[in-house]
């Protein structure tokens, strides 16, 4: 949090200072600011800069809770397929479940990868025959996603969210050795996040 820390001590400060102060560039941050600022965190005023925001008063509970929400409390049930269904299976699933993604494991439980309506969608219309092809043909692969733990910070968790813009994390615990990969557990949303904006917003 050297962020909130920097804005605490040299309120008010612009964006391009703090990173100057942090020896990053400007972009690098811009995620992190956002994000800071949706939580009230911080407050920002156009060519002024940034203030510390109303969660941060001394009366406040929202900054310690932040700190202290793990993603493991408001994480929510993994909605998951196995890597040997197939496209048609996902489409269903995506339906029943009515979720934005489907996280995809192997048969021991490992996650393999992550399918959305948009790879769906780009998959079938170059392959007549899609349904009946296996899903892992069409999913975003594991070496290119975003994961979390459950030990994470739900503040972390809305951190990448926003700097990669996805909609949800799955959430995993890697086994004993690297090379075996990584159980899922859960996984946590943008919808997660808002219901514990709402719980804090209502403790204001």
């Amino acid at each position: 949090m050297e962020i909130v820390d920097l804005v605490k001590e040299r309120a008010p400060i612009t964006g391009e200072q703090i990173a100057e102060l942090l020896g990053i560039s400007r972009p690098t941050i811009r995620s992190d600011l956002s994000v800071l600022v949706m939580l009230r965190l911080l407050d920002a005023k156009p060519k002024v800069g940034y203030f510390p925001g109303e969660a941060l008063k001394p009366e406040r509970t929202v900054y310690s809770s932040l700190l202290q929400w793990k993603v493991k409390d408001r994480m929510s049930r993994p909605v998951i397929v196995r890597d040997d269904a197939t496209v048609g299976d996902a489409v269903i699933s995506l339906f029943v479940d009515n979720v934005g993604s489907l996280i995809v494991t192997d048969e021991s439980g490992r996650l393999t990868g992550m399918v959305s309506p948009k790879d769906l969608l780009k998959f079938t219309l170059g392959h007549p025959n899609a349904a009946s092809l296996p899903i892992r043909m069409a999913m975003t692969k594991r070496s290119q996603l975003v994961t979390i733990g459950p030990d994470d910070t739900v503040l972390e968790a809305a951190r990448r969210m926003m700097s990669h813009q996805l909609n949800s994390l799955p959430v995993v615990r890697p086994k004993g050795n690297p090379q075996d990969g990584a159980d899922v557990i859960g996984r946590i949303t943008k919808t997660n996040i808002t219901q514990a904006m709402v719980e804090l917003a209502s403790d204001l």
